[in-house]
């Protein structure tokens, strides 16, 4: 094994704590990674394993992490479902089992070719029926309610049965080569859960809604997430590409002065979530990227969305990278490019929430921003960056920016020197 992924393993490793304590020992250890070996092979990654007494070597010196210790559907008994329609991931995400694997091959469409019309259908939803009730020179800007919301509400519950899916606990969703899910969003609400391989784009809220009091204008919010982890333990989404594209929010034009958006986030964590790994992603072509915590007011995320943001890529992303309240999280070894100029335009990198905790190490930067400009300052509780490099050169001062006392975070080690991490997170982010 190269040097460069040996410590880039340890890294995601120490961070992730993937659980595998002993190959020799552990028999759905071993299934683990013979499956992830598997997954691996069939998507020519660079990194291998080496021979089984490598093997063992290696999952004991960089796995072995207790607090951190995610399995999926790799557990005894654990059904395997290879699928390849709509029809087919729902019955195996609805069967009677405690522990699965599920294969996704091809493409899969969960609205199955299903129009926003098919939805509206007997709900008495009319877009310009609701334009027209809810002008703000007319409505005002209090909380939007009466026939048209109701409607909206109604023909967005329909779409929601198609894409929504929710995970059981103890279930690895894996795609085979070149695995696309489309017009889907996750919901884990329970603990233990892998998502590897896919190639998600986004869901399209058909539905949006007009909220006069977000913000001093008001604002478009959609309801759908690629992934939303809600509640949840122990969960590892690696080695996953998400996208608008096709369908961009660009296209849709504006309403009430305001951008008509579609989406809403692509990985969103709340809810009291704790021990989340995202690593070796693609996040390209998009706006509200990752959430961490839904709001200042829910006290009950203290202690708890701890969280690590490894070995990503963030391509024409313009925010949320990740905006954080509440959590304890590190972003390390992550590459940052945009320099669009049109619907993705940079605005910031890192949202410092309230009482959050955020560590930034050795991530590389290509955006049209100033090192001032990385940061919105929301609140935070403690922040500390080190090794950060922005348009080919360090960033020196962003503890500055931040205002943070940094006694909270530590730094952590046998993480890959900022050079390289470029070069790898291009070569290997994404599913194949």
């Amino acid at each position: 094994m190269k040097k460069t992924n040996v410590i880039f393993l340890a890294s995601l490793a120490v961070l992730s704590g993937m659980m595998v304590s002993s190959v020799s020992a552990n028999a759905k250890v071993h299934h683990q990674e013979h499956a992830i070996k598997r997954v691996i092979k069939r998507s020519k990654r660079r990194t291998k394993f080496h021979r089984k007494n490598n093997r063992k070597q290696v999952s004991q010196t960089l796995f072995n992490q207790p607090s951190f210790k995610t399995t999926g559907g790799n557990q005894k008994g654990s059904k395997k479902f290879t699928v390849t329609s709509a029809v087919q991931l729902r019955k195996a995400i609805k069967a009677n089992v405690q522990s699965r694997t599920v294969y996704i091959k091809g493409t899969i469409d969960m609205q199955d070719g299903k129009t926003a019309d098919d939805y509206a259908q007997n709900t008495g939803y009319d877009f310009q029926q609701y334009l027209d009730e809810y002008n703000p020179d007319t409505y005002g800007r209090q909380e939007v309610s009466g026939v048209q919301e109701k409607a909206r509400h109604k023909a967005q519950e329909q779409q929601a049965k198609d894409v929504e899916i929710h995970v059981p606990a103890n279930t690895s969703i894996i795609g085979l080569k070149n695995a696309h899910l489309k017009n889907a969003n996750l919901m884990v609400e329970n603990n233990n859960v892998i998502i590897k391989n896919l190639n998600f784009q986004s869901p399209v809220d058909d539905f949006p809604q007009w909220d006069p009091t977000d913000g001093s204008t008001g604002n478009w919010n959609s309801q759908y997430d690629c992934i939303s982890v809600k509640g949840a333990s122990n969960v590892w989404i690696d080695h996953n590409t998400f996208n608008d594209q096709p369908y961009s929010d660009a296209n849709e034009g504006t309403y009430f002065g305001r951008d008509y958006q579609h989406h809403d986030g692509m990985t969103d964590i709340t809810d009291g979530a704790n021990n989340v790994t995202l690593s070796n992603n693609v996040y390209q072509n998009h706006d509200k990227t990752i959430l961490i915590g839904s709001s200042d007011s829910k006290h009950s995320d203290a202690n708890q969305l701890h969280v690590n943001i490894i070995g990503n890529e963030f391509k024409n992303t313009v925010q949320r990278t990740p905006r954080v309240r509440y959590g304890t999280v590190n972003v390390i070894n992550n590459y940052y490019d945009n320099q669009s100029k049109g619907a993705y335009q940079f605005s910031y990198a890192w949202g410092i929430g309230k009482n959050s905790k955020v560590n930034i190490q050795n991530n590389v930067l290509n955006v049209d921003a100033k090192p001032n400009h990385l940061i919105s300052k929301l609140g935070g509780k403690s922040f500390r960056a080190s090794g950060n490099v922005l348009n080919g050169k360090a960033i020196k001062n962003l503890n500055q920016i931040a205002k943070l006392p940094s006694n909270h975070m530590k730094s952590i080690k046998n993480i890959l020197p900022t050079n390289q991490v470029k070069a790898h997170v291009v070569k290997n982010a994404g599913n194949r």
